[in-house]
């Protein structure tokens, strides 16, 4: 398997932009301004992922880029594999020769191990990461508030006129 920095990188950047597209175009700037990614390692993932037509870019004031498909319908797997090599366990590549021209032993585990990453990747969409960051702070204030001593019933508050 090959989830480096660049796969964890293009996921938190793309999380960056379904948050902020709201309001038009993300620029590369403002998203390497939030998450302290490199504006030029983002320009290198963001041209695989307009190929791969994950995004699409918009030019001239006010550009930058939107989604070029519902948050729905875009895997964190389909972000992973537009900037990376194939998500692959094996030592083989998936070629079967890992002992010179025969499996290796524990070639069906890493397989299953593709296959159940994969599954998984798969199965989380973009818009479930914009929702988990969305119902984030409401949990952290609600975690906040439950340290506050609880208003006193009665007491009145100074009127300045």
């Amino acid at each position: 398997m090959k989830l480096t920095t660049k796969g964890r990188f293009a996921v938190t950047a793309m999380l960056d932009l379904a948050l902020h597209s709201a309001h038009g175009p993300v620029t590369l700037a403002g998203i390497s301004d939030r998450q302290k990614i490199s504006l030029s390692y983002l320009e290198q993932l963001f041209g695989k992922l307009r190929r791969r037509a994950i995004v699409e870019s918009v030019r001239g004031p006010g550009g930058g880029y939107n989604l070029a498909r519902a948050a729905s319908e875009v895997s964190v797997a389909d972000i992973i594999i537009a900037v990376e090599e194939p998500l692959d366990s094996t030592q083989c590549g998936g070629r079967e020769n890992c002992l010179g021209d025969k499996r290796c032993m524990t070639h069906e585990l890493w397989e299953s191990l593709n296959a159940t990453v994969y599954a998984h990747l798969s199965s989380v969409k973009l818009s479930h990461l914009v929702e988990s960051q969305t119902v984030r702070p409401i949990s952290v204030n609600k975690t906040l508030n439950t340290n506050r001593r609880p208003p006193v019933l009665g007491a009145r508050s100074a009127t300045i006129i």
